[in-house]
């Protein structure tokens, strides 16, 4: 005999001393905590180390062995059983874990919170809360889905003698898919479910129905076992089937209008539930149907503690009922950015031109924010006015038309995801890369754009100033101050990446901004509500409609992202903190307030083109860190994956190599220049 053949008999040999001495402690009349701690101590011995399935399997083949052997055993844990089922109620387990208790987001979200920082105890009569502190390992799940059906009808003979009677097992089974089923049609029947169906009339009928085409296959299921009776179970179940695919389609119908009528994600988390309380009757029903349910349900077991991971996982809660709000908010934003992404010659003027205005309006607010700052303000007055200012000059180039190249990166990102879905094949790849060139094109656009008139604008401004008072927009000491805070040598990298996370801070607020307007259908109420059509007329009425609807976007995100630049500064300064924002147009305007001030001195002062490489980093990560987080969102939007990134990367640069100017500016011919 070799060590392989040995080795299963020395674990069951040293394992068999601690079985026996949990088998002699077993105690059906012991309090309700203590009974539940020998489970919880059973399954610590029954796991091991944690490392071998097989090794779990062959000490559930020692417990078998034990009972069969020592019958007075075999009864205590039997009694045990039956005492536990009748403490605790499993159907609650079978229907409800998984679930939330609570019907409302938010209610979900605290309880979750709640599962997560508080201790459980064992002194429980909750199976879903038992269940959670029992079998909380991930390699629970592997070793209950590793049970074969031979050795799960065995353990379950064992048990079975406490059961009352033969068929009682099912019993269970079948009250939690009527557990399930009330929960099912009370989502369905909701006004805001209802309202949200094609049909609303019609669209809910399918749940009407559900409970009595359940009562009929419960019917034929106690009835006496007979060919007439089998004929009329499988009749019962082929209809209550069609009737669970009837309420599946229903609710998903709900789906196709969210698009036009606004996400909300406590109606996305109502849908969900639903949809799962459906596929959850459905594993019932296939184990309350089954021959031998020792094995279904083992495997359903090893599910649940998969669940048991979601259950305290508040991430996981905001990730799945907010991800069609992130796809909507994506497929959005990747709408506006196919405006900012140039193909040909034409859009590339445009570009520059727009990006021209842009800058040039971003030279006054270059100097309102010098006029805010020598009015001595606290330190929260400052950023207050500050952010304002920010807003109104981010408003201002929206309603005209022109465009600030750092808002870019978070509306392009999406558009460029989305070409990712058919980026495995060579035309795919190929035109994934054209968009790449197209899109790094179109950003320096921008931001050549602004940065070429912001800098003329505010020395023209400045000399004015000069010309007009008789002093520059800044004096010496606040130019200096400039040019020490804004060069290279200091945090100024560090402040630009986090401005970058706040531009796209900013896009979110914009796509939840629109979304919420959508929602709650402002426009149709601003258009056709008879208080505010009699206040501004019919037509004003719906020109304004029309005006908030195609702007909405734009405001929130231009409001939020000028309020987070002036007050995120004074609320971190509140804390100790030393932040600041560094945005490339306006920091480009202040260093040229500065070297206007310091006349043609401050060409030849090392400090000055410190200050000319920290702009350019600012820009690189504004642009960067913003196009990042913003491209990931998109990404796990359109649930892109299994993406090359190897092959990617060598087309890009092979583009590179053979057309780098195509990057820079739009080439005359080819497949760059039509897009």
């Amino acid at each position: 005999m070799n060590a392989s053949d040995t080795q299963p008999r020395l674990i069951r040999a040293s394992a068999e001393p601690a079985l026996q001495g949990l088998l002699t402690a077993v105690d059906a009349k012991a309090p309700l905590a203590q009974r539940h701690l020998w489970l919880i101590q059973f399954l610590i011995w029954l796991r091991g180390e944690g490392l071998s399935v097989a090794d779990v399997l062959r000490r559930l083949s020692s417990l078998a062995d034990a009972l069969e052997s020592q019958p007075q055993q075999r009864d205590a844990l039997g009694a045990w059983w039956l005492e536990l089922q009748r403490e605790v109620d499993v159907r609650t387990l079978l229907a409800e874990h998984g679930f939330s208790q609570h019907s409302a987001f938010l209610s979900a979200f605290s309880e979750r919170l709640r599962r997560k920082l508080l201790p459980a105890t064992p002194e429980t009569r909750d199976p879903v809360e038992l269940f959670m502190l029992a079998l909380n390992k991930p390699f629970d799940a592997q070793w209950l889905a590793a049970i074969d059906a031979p050795l799960a009808q065995r353990l379950l003979a064992l048990l079975r003698p406490a059961l009352q009677m033969p068929g009682a097992w099912r019993t269970p089974y079948v009250d939690a898919i009527t557990f399930c089923i009330s929960q099912v049609r009370a989502v369905g029947f909701t006004s805001e479910v209802r309202m949200r169906m094609p049909e609303p009339g019609a669209g809910a009928q399918p749940f009407h129905a559900l409970d009595l085409d359940f009562d009929a296959v419960r019917a034929a299921l106690e009835a006496s076992p007979s060919a007439t009776q089998a004929a009329t179970l499988a009749d019962a179940v082929a209809a209550f089937r069609a009737r669970l695919e009837a309420c599946r389609a229903a609710a998903s119908s709900v789906y196709a209008g969210l698009a036009d009528q606004g996400i909300s994600v406590g109606l996305v988390f109502r849908l969900r539930e639903l949809r799962e309380r459906l596929l959850r009757i459905r594993e019932l029903l296939d184990i309350a149907l089954s021959d031998n349910p020792a094995h279904p349900t083992s495997r359903l077991m090893a599910r649940f503690v998969n669940v048991s991971a979601e259950q305290t996982s508040v991430r996981s809660l905001i990730r799945r009922n907010s991800s069609l709000l992130a796809a909507k908010m994506a497929e959005r934003h990747a709408e506006t950015g196919e405006h900012y992404i140039t193909r040909n010659r034409s859009e590339y003027r445009d570009m520059l031109a727009r990006a021209a205005g842009g800058g040039a309006f971003m030279s006054l607010t270059t100097a309102a924010k010098f006029a805010i700052g020598a009015l001595g303000f606290g330190a929260f007055w400052t950023g207050l006015f500050s952010g304002a200012n920010y807003a109104l000059t981010f408003m201002a180039i929206q309603l005209l038309h022109w465009t600030v190249a750092t808002k870019q990166p978070a509306m392009t990102a999406p558009t460029l995801a989305a070409r990712l879905k058919d980026a495995n094949t060579d035309a795919g790849l190929a035109s994934f890369v054209d968009e790449v060139t197209h899109l790094v094109r179109s950003q320096v656009a921008a931001v050549l754009g602004n940065l070429a008139l912001v800098v003329p604008c505010v020395l023209l401004l400045s000399g004015l100033c000069l010309l007009l008072l008789g002093r520059p927009m800044i004096n010496n000491d606040s130019a200096n101050h400039v040019l020490g805070s804004l060069t290279l040598l200091g945090p100024t990298a560090l402040y630009a990446a986090f401005t970058g996370v706040l531009l796209f801070s900013s896009s979110m607020v914009a796509g939840w901004a629109e979304n919420w307007f959508v929602l709650h259908r402002l426009d149709s109420a601003i258009r056709y509500n008879p208080r505010v059509t009699r206040t501004l007329g019919a037509a004003r009425a719906d020109r304004w409609a029309s005006f908030l609807r195609d702007n909405i976007s734009g405001f929130a995100g231009n409001i939020s992202l000028g309020l987070m630049l002036g007050l995120l500064p004074a609320f971190a300064l509140f804390f100790g903190l030393a932040l600041e924002v560094r945005h490339v147009t306006l920091s480009t305007g202040q260093v040229a307030a500065a070297a206007g001030s310091l006349g043609w001195a401050a060409w030849a002062l090392p400090a000055l083109w410190w200050c000319v490489a920290g702009v350019l980093v600012t820009g690189v990560l504004n642009v960067s860190v913003s196009f990042y987080f913003a491209f990931r969102l998109a990404l796990a939007a359109n649930s892109v994956t299994g993406v090359d990134r190897t092959r990617i990367h060598a087309a890009i640069a092979q583009r590179w190599r053979e057309q780098p100017g195509s990057f820079f500016r739009p080439v005359k011919e080819g497949p760059l220049a039509s897009g």
